[in-house]
């Protein structure tokens, strides 16, 4: 691995990007950054984590739009909206960790913030719908129906956020340097031939 190799992992819920994020850390004996970009931006920022928590890689909405056109509620003036400033907290805080060195960032469009970094690595991982659902509703304890509604949101939350943040489509196989179907792979497998890559 290169010095100061910067991993970025997009995924599907319920795809197992996250398992495969874990892993590769931890074979790598880097950080991994998730929740832990989440405590760490709250921090920083002075907002709670409850904040972040609810503004996490959540769609925009046309109110917010307006907000962050310049208009506040009655259409006159600026307002910056909560959901950019989360956005911003999260967006510095993901700077500074790859300033300190080597790690692998999961969603919150780690892949275009942090695109100046070299040597930079960006991987999106999907599987398909069974997969996704039989991994969503083991992990969450729910039925499968829920489970697809679940990763369906989650589909339209992550590319709404993604294409509203970046100038890049979500799921874009050309904005990333590797695409995985861990559905067919399997976790131990993807993480494998991403190790190879590198």
């Amino acid at each position: 691995m290169k010095k100061g190799q910067i991993i970025t992992i997009g995924r599907e819920l319920g795809s197992g990007g996250r398992e495969i994020g874990m892993e590769l850390a931890k074979r790598l004996d880097i950080p991994f950054y998730d929740s832990v970009l989440l405590d760490e931006a709250a921090k920083k920022s002075g907002f709670s984590r409850e904040i972040f928590e609810k503004h996490d890689e959540r769609p925009t909405n046309s109110f917010l739009y307006a907000l962050a056109m310049g208009m506040n509620s009655i259409g006159s003036g600026y307002q910056r909206p909560l959901m950019l400033d989360v956005y911003l907290a999260q967006f510095n805080t993901m700077k500074k960790l790859a300033d300190e060195g080597p790690g692998v960032f999961i969603g919150r469009c780690a892949d275009y913030v942090l695109a100046d970094r070299d040597p930079l690595f960006n991987v999106f991982i999907h599987a398909d719908m069974a997969t996704r659902i039989k991994r969503t509703a083991e992990k969450h304890s729910v039925s499968e129906k829920m489970a697809e509604k679940l990763c369906l949101r989650a589909d339209k939350d992550r590319a709404s956020y993604y294409n509203y943040y970046s100038d890049h489509a979500w799921g874009d196989g050309r904005c990333y340097d590797l695409c995985l179907n861990a559905g067919k792979l399997g976790i131990e497998k993807s993480v494998e031939i991403i190790l190879s890559c590198l």
